[in-house]
């Protein structure tokens, strides 16, 4: 590997955004193109409509074709905002029913992950019915996949493979491709020994092939284990790939083995198996963690001499190590160096820094990041919003948080429930009982249910305000929701949680 002298550390207490003297025009300006008006105007329809009746006549008044192209879009819009799944539901249903209609594989997976985020099972097992009746072809190993994540997600490894068996007699073809969807799922949302029980006591129903040993070989986190499946693996006859490999460098990076990785390395070039990005993107990572961001960075100039080039991801794992070291000249350097190669920055390379400015509590930094990152026309995930909804919730600053919220309304992106309960904490505590009172009603415009604990902040604050017309407005507008509102007592059976402390080295390479 190629070692450079390290470059001058930048002393975060010296540290001075690069935003800071930009022009007060080049945060004003819209960093976001028109959203497509038709995809826009169904969307709104399905938020809005309180039954099926409802819908179909305000969908049909639009006049607007019901294309796959915008079904797809429309549908995966409902994904990422978190929108109401039954109204989503009642959506896809009615497309589908059109004669001579047939729903995408793309719209029919995001339907069934939507339904299976809000443990809506039921109607999962009824679109499944009904797809299969119409177009069973549609019906995949990903789409077994997208199920059984979300069921593993809150069911047992015993409910899982039940359900995994169900699909037999939905599929066209039952084969090892459907095996290696179930042991996908499990090495994801369950664990590694849960996938390797199950392969030894499924693996005779089915014929192993590459793609299962490195499923498996993905979920390993210890590397003598990792070591003896690859074993495993040989002496079966299946001849490793690299992908296969980089399952090893990636164990051995995260158990801070470089020497192994380095080995492993070398053994694919001896077999003419030739590294790749996420070879190289695990190499980064684990350089970081042994505290050798410097020699990180120079193997994104390494990549190059071997003709691999580096991507988002590798530079991701890159600027994290700089993070971490609160080197952030550094990891903006390498940011900066990422757009002038092409290479655009995503939520996961901005949420490195919005996680640092929010240990230091760097509000100042933090709003000239988020600015920045509206402005190159990046939309921030959940993550991004919640480490600024905090950290305005700390310094009370309304018009920053309403900020966000009103982008979040306009655009689409984040989690309006874990998002609105700390905007709804510092409005209340601020006395904004008017802007509650508006966020309040559009997040229930938008399909999304507040939480009772939210509800129950603002009706006190209505109540000082003798305003009793406008507590009783909000129960009607969340009664679309079949539910009924607990108006004193009892606590929150559920609360959506998210760990801002979370960024692992898989993190950057999945991002």
């Amino acid at each position: 590997m190629i070692i450079r002298v390290p470059l001058p550390q930048l002393s975060v207490s010296r540290y001075v955004s690069p935003f800071s003297f930009l022009p007060f025009k080049f945060f004003c300006s819209d960093p976001n193109p028109p959203l497509n008006n038709d995809v826009d105007t169904v969307y709104r329809v399905i938020t809005s409509s309180t039954s099926s009746k409802h819908l179909t006549q305000s969908l049909k008044s639009t006049g607007i074709f019901l294309s796959n192209d915008l079904i797809d879009k429309v549908i995966k819009r409902v994904r990422f905002s978190h929108g109401n799944p039954l109204q989503a539901f009642e959506f896809f249903n009615y497309t589908g029913k059109r004669t001579g209609f047939y729903h995408t594989a793309f719209s029919l997976d995001t339907m069934l992950y939507v339904l299976g985020r809000s443990r809506r099972f039921d109607k999962i097992w009824e679109v499944l019915i009904d797809i299969k009746r119409k177009d069973p072809s549609l019906i995949t190993p990903r789409t077994m996949q997208v199920v059984l994540a979300r069921i593993a997600k809150v069911c047992s490894v015993r409910e899982t493979v039940e359900n995994f068996w169900k699909f037999k007699k939905l599929v066209s073809e039952f084969d090892i491709s459907c095996f290696n969807a179930l042991l996908r799922t499990l090495c994801q949302e369950r664990s590694m020994k849960d996938a390797r029980n199950v392969y030894h006591s499924l693996k005779h129903d089915f014929r192993p092939n590459l793609q299962t040993f490195n499923i498996l070989l993905s979920g390993w986190k210890s590397s003598e284990e990792a070591e003896g499946f690859f074993e495993e693996m040989k002496e079966l006859g299946v001849k490793p790939d690299v992908v296969s490999y980089n399952c090893l460098v990636d164990v051995y990076c995260k158990g801070r083995e470089m020497d192994k990785a380095y080995r492993v390395v070398e053994k694919m070039r001896d077999e003419e198996l030739w590294p790749d990005v996420i070879t190289y993107t695990s190499i980064i990572g684990g350089l970081g963690l042994v505290g050798q961001p410097d020699k990180a960075r120079d193997v994104l100039k390494e990549m190059k001499e071997h003709g691999c080039y580096p991507d988002v991801a590798a530079y991701n794992a890159a600027i994290r190590n700089y993070t971490i070291a609160k080197r952030l000249g550094d990891a903006y350097s390498l940011m900066d160096e990422m757009d002038r190669k092409g290479l655009n920055p995503n939520a996961t390379t901005y949420n490195l820094f919005f996680r640092v400015f929010y240990w230091l509590n760097d509000l100042s930094c933090s709003w000239s990041l988020y600015q920045r990152m509206m402005y190159s026309g990046c939309l921030p995930n959940t993550q991004s919003c919640m480490f600024l909804i905090r950290l305005f919730r700390k310094h009370e600053q309304v018009e920053m948080a309403l900020r966000l919220w009103k982008d979040m309304v306009e655009k689409g992106f984040g989690s309006y429930t874990l998002v609105s309960d700390v905007l709804f904490d510092l409005l209340c505590d601020m006395g904004k009982l008017v802007e509650a009172e508006k966020c309040f009603l559009e997040m229930i415009e938008k399909g999304h249910k507040p939480s009772n604990v939210s509800f129950k902040r603002i009706k006190v604050l209505m109540e000082l305000a003798n305003k009793h017309e406008a507590i009783k407005n909000l129960i009607e507008k969340m009664s679309v929701f079949g539910c009924s509102i607990q108006l004193s007592g009892g606590s929150q059976n559920h609360k959506e949680t998210l760990d801002l402390d979370s960024l692992t080295v898989n993190h950057v390479r999945t991002n």
